[in-house]
């Protein structure tokens, strides 16, 4: 069984394992312990103390943070994660779904959370009321082939050719990722997909949207009278401006930021690879891994 206590005294390890530094890991542990001791003080059908009765494979609240972050990070199947923390892979798969929760209300009181629901101008501007510049772009990630064809007609995308499912994201200019929308199939566009959450409504009108070129056409869904930055698409048989080139050259720069707000969602397996649970945890996964990149920027300079 791998051992928690030397990995917990290595930088390098704890980071290629759960994505945190010890330093990060250890914030984390203080409000993770609390969430999951006043979990347990809630099971009214215990008949012992505390601490009491047979130690499992994960002993404490340490082993237990450390599971599901690795958990997030490696992506194993659980017959792998079995092996590693030596137990059944049933456990493993138990572990994930009870633990995930608690992960979740832990990063809550960090308030390092994005929004999943934006449903006023207020609400999103308690979120950013700062930011003068919002970036916005779609992220999708491969699935297992759905065995009904019904369900494969739905999940293909034609962008990236593959089965997927798909979410939207919207960041501010330190890269800390402020919405994350619902998770759907990977054949929706990512306008329309932006469109059905009801955010453009509620984007407060001294705020500047940045997007690609996919979302043509946005100007008119935004309801405030927002300034949008697009690049300019290329009309058919002719060919842009140099000064056109140039301009989409500063917008794409400037935008960047977004793509590294998804690549800090990505840098968990769990994002990367290819998805393979059941259920839709993928939607509760990337919430998870928003959180944990919302988190590392908070606190990796303190």
């Amino acid at each position: 069984m791998i051992r928690i206590t030397n990995i917990a005294k290595n930088d390098r390890q704890i980071k290629a394992l759960t994505g945190l530094s010890i330093k990060e890991f250890d914030i984390l542990l203080e409000s993770f312990s609390k969430i999951l001791h006043e979990f347990l003080s809630a099971n009214k059908n215990r008949q012992r103390a505390l601490g009491g009765g047979r130690k499992g494979a994960l002993i404490d609240a340490r082993s237990k943070l450390f599971y599901i972050l690795s958990y997030l990070k490696i992506y194993p199947t659980y017959d792998l994660a079995g092996f590693i923390f030596g137990v059944d892979r049933s456990r493993c798969c138990r572990w994930t779904k009870s633990l995930m929760p608690l992960l979740e209300q832990a990063l809550g009181r960090t308030i390092t959370m994005p929004k999943r629901r934006i449903s006023s101008i207020e609400e999103l501007l308690e979120v950013c009321p700062d930011a003068k510049d919002l970036f916005l772009d779609g992220t999708e990630r491969r699935t297992q082939r759905p065995k009904k064809a019904k369900t494969r007609t739905k999940r293909y995308s034609g962008k990236k050719k593959m089965h997927a499912r798909k979410n939207a994201i919207i960041c501010d200019k330190n890269r800390r990722i402020i919405y994350v929308s619902p998770t759907k199939e990977g054949r929706i566009h990512d306008l329309q997909q932006i469109k059905k959450t009801g955010i453009l409504e509620h984007i407060p009108p001294d705020k500047t949207l940045w997007v690609d070129k996919g979302y043509q056409g946005i100007k008119s869904s935004l309801k405030n009278g927002n300034q949008v930055m697009i690049p300019q698409k290329k009309p058919r048989g002719k060919a842009l401006t140099t000064e056109q080139k140039q301009e989409n050259k500063v917008i794409s720069g400037i935008r960047i930021v977004v793509e590294h707000a998804i690549n800090g969602i990505k840098r968990f397996g769990a994002m990367s690879n290819t998805y393979r649970n059941r259920k839709g945890q993928d939607d509760s996964m990337i919430y998870l891994c928003a959180s944990l990149w919302n988190f590392h920027l908070q606190y990796s300079d303190c």
